[in-house]
């Protein structure tokens, strides 16, 4: 009886053995490899990256005319209010009133142009971040897949690691790629 008991177990053991075998060789088999995770800051990259603070200088440049004709045009302004408030007790009425109007209406003006000129420089900047946007975006794909990176997260996120934040190695790209074509996958 004894021999037969311990011959099951021998058995049982060996069958546990072998099918534990089994299942870790199935399962180192089964397992995918190691996945690569990266992390990109955007603002980072939108705040540093060349081609956006190239896009920002050329909208300044076109801007720059109007900007200062702007600034005249207020200047010009300040100076008929103060001359107003200096001499619209010594002015004749109706002098003083062509005056008031004629501030009133450079101020509706300026206003205007101002907002119009807002609403313009709103509108360009949005298209140079765009075009810039999509050349940052092809960079972080370029870089992930050269790199057998399976996976960038963009910020914000509520942690990543020193090891796996890739945003200085786009930024190199980026300036790397600075006047070239922009490539689109």
């Amino acid at each position: 009886m004894k021999q037969a008991n311990r011959a099951i177990r021998i058995t049982v053991s060996r069958a546990l053995l072998t099918a534990l075998l089994m299942t870790s060789s199935f399962s180192l088999t089964a397992q995918p490899a190691a996945m690569r995770i990266g992390y990109v800051d955007m603002k980072r990259l939108l705040d540093n990256a060349p081609q956006v603070i190239a896009g920002r200088q050329k909208l300044e440049r076109e801007f720059a005319p109007r900007d200062s004709e702007m600034s005249a045009e207020e200047t010009r302004l300040a100076t008929m209010r103060s001359r107003y408030e200096r001499d619209n007790t010594s002015m004749d009425r109706a002098d003083a009133e062509s005056l008031r109007r004629e501030i009133d209406a450079l101020d509706r003006s300026i206003k205007r142009k101002r907002d119009a000129l807002r609403a313009e420089l709103k509108s360009r900047s949005d298209q140079e971040l765009d075009r810039s946007w999509r050349e940052i975006n092809n960079a972080v794909i370029e870089f992930a897949r050269e790199q057998g990176i399976d996976l960038i997260v963009p910020s914000p996120v509520v942690y990543a690691s020193q090891r796996i934040d890739v945003t200085d190695q786009v930024l190199e790209r980026l300036k790397s790629k600075l006047g070239k074509p922009v490539n689109t996958p």
